[in-house]
């Protein structure tokens, strides 16, 4: 999937007003995602999205004294994605559903349900809501 055309799916998903909130919307899902993954996880994933966009998991990855894989559930999950959208908890939420869902079909093979594998039930729930779209 190309950049525009991802940034494009998340803005008309999550009925965002403009590209840079959806990139906004997108950078800070992904960035949230890469902390709680293991780093090793978050590289498969970014190896399959534009470079743009994979530019978001990469960064936590090689941030000097940033840690992967912390241990966080839904509800923290949807606080670092407000803290990082400027929105508040329920539009967090939503660009977080929005996001999975979008990277579902960004994504081949089974990186995505190796993504779901390693996060807690709460959280694995957010991703699949996210397909719906």
């Amino acid at each position: 999937m190309q950049h525009d055309t991802f940034i494009g799916q998340v803005q008309a998903r999550a009925r965002l007003d403009s590209r840079g909130s959806a990139e906004t919307a997108t950078r800070a899902t992904l960035e949230t995602l890469a902390e709680r993954i293991p780093a090793d996880l978050a590289n498969d994933l970014a190896a399959q999205l534009p470079r743009e966009i994979s530019e978001h998991v990469r960064r936590i990855t090689v941030r000097p004294g940033s840690e992967h894989g912390h241990r966080f559930g839904q509800e923290e999950f949807i606080a670092r994605v407000k803290q990082r959208a400027y929105t508040d908890a329920s539009g967090a939420e939503q660009i977080a559903r929005v996001v999975f869902g979008v990277l579902d079909e960004a994504t081949t093979g089974s990186t995505m349900d190796k993504v779901r594998h390693s996060l807690p039930d709460d959280l694995r729930e957010l991703t699949l809501a996210g397909s719906s779209g």
